[in-house]
């Protein structure tokens, strides 16, 4: 009969003590998932909220279809396979890396533009035509990007120099032109001896 009470008493024991662990271990879980459910809401409805800076989907659309215009554009002004859009996409980007100097990136670009059996004299021009150009303006949105296409059509083009500005007369209408200002007393020519 010991043993009988000693069973008992054991299994009541440790049954006890496994409800009340499992009651626990049941509250902590609860108390954890509507915690869960509470930041999962929040997170959504911040979600939810457009961008400010997201663009929508009609300029998305507009973009698509600029990016298809300059592929059928470069199909058609380029013979040979620098005008197959595969080529015009990696070569482009290949000189837009290098002209940002990330040439790392730039070289990997490049080995998959040779691997689409894509002309490396093109890009080559390409780049000669953008620094032949010269800076760009910073305030212009997409200007690396429009210049790069340019040259990319046309890599023989040539930046437009500055208009010479004529020289307009004087107020008698034939008038010479005023002398020009006397070379200051300090001033040594460049052969001169010092």
């Amino acid at each position: 009969m010991a043993a009988n009470f000693i069973g008992d008493f054991m299994r009541r024991l440790v049954f006890g003590f496994q409800s009340a662990g499992v009651r626990c271990i049941a509250a902590a879980g609860f108390a954890l998932l509507l915690g869960m459910t509470g930041a999962v809401a929040q997170s959504g409805a911040q979600d939810q909220k457009p961008a400010a800076n997201a663009p929508s989907p009609t300029d998305v659309a507009k973009d698509s279809q600029k990016k298809t215009d300059e592929f059928v554009e470069a199909t058609n002004a380029i013979n040979g396979p620098a005008g197959n859009p595969e080529c015009v996409w990696l070569g482009r980007r290949v000189v837009v890396l290098m002209w940002r100097d990330d040439l790392d990136t730039a070289f990997r670009h490049l080995d998959l533009y040779d691997r689409f059996g894509c002309p490396g004299g093109h890009v080559q021009a390409t780049f000669r035509c953008l620094v032949r150009f010269g800076a760009l303006d910073p305030k212009v949105p997409d200007s690396l990007n429009g210049r790069v296409h340019a040259c990319w059509i046309n890599p023989n083009a040539q930046p437009q120099t500055a208009a010479v500005t004529p020289v307009t007369p004087g107020p008698s209408g034939g008038a010479a032109p005023a002398p020009a200002p006397a070379a200051s007393p300090e001033a040594k020519p460049a052969d001169a001896p010092k």
